[in-house]
């Protein structure tokens, strides 16, 4: 059985996969966004908004979210036990930049679906890593019965 640090391998793998993942996709958009001209997204999306161009939400898309994913995937390499609770946070980090974009643009997309599941899905894993899941299951802790009698 593992330890809280040290996730059963389906964990780690599921993290490694879902951390790469969510990394790629925020060094994509942020190159996308600041380099690329904003991949094509109309700049209307952006009114009302402080920002006056994609640039700013590109850096800050690749250095918070992608930052954030970086960090928890080396302390995953490092095998550093911080690393669970830094993908949870990686994770939380995705959802709150799907769910500010979609505030401040007013729009949603397939792809803000598939990146807040993405986000929701690394949290998970990390939650489960740090040992949220009882072994077994149904186990009922017997110093706490033997308390209440």
């Amino acid at each position: 059985m593992a330890s809280a640090s040290t996730p059963v391998r389906a964990l780690r793998v599921g993290l490694y996969v879902i951390g790469w993942f969510n990394l790629l996709s925020a060094a994509v958009g942020m190159v996308g966004l600041t380099v690329g001209g904003g991949l094509g997204i109309p700049l209307e999306w952006l009114d009302g908004s402080v920002f006056t161009s994609y640039f700013w939400p590109g850096v800050i898309l690749g250095v918070v979210v992608g930052g954030t994913q970086a960090l928890a995937l080396a302390a995953q390499y490092g095998r550093y036990r911080l690393a669970w609770g830094l993908h949870a946070a990686a994770g939380l980090v995705m959802m709150i930049w799907i769910f500010v974009e979609i505030a401040i643009m007013l729009v949603w997309s397939p792809l803000h679906g598939i990146y807040f599941a993405a986000g929701l899905i690394q949290s998970i894993l990390a939650v489960l890593a740090l040992g949220a899941w009882p072994h077994p299951l149904l186990h009922r802790d017997r110093r706490r019965d033997e308390a209440s009698s």
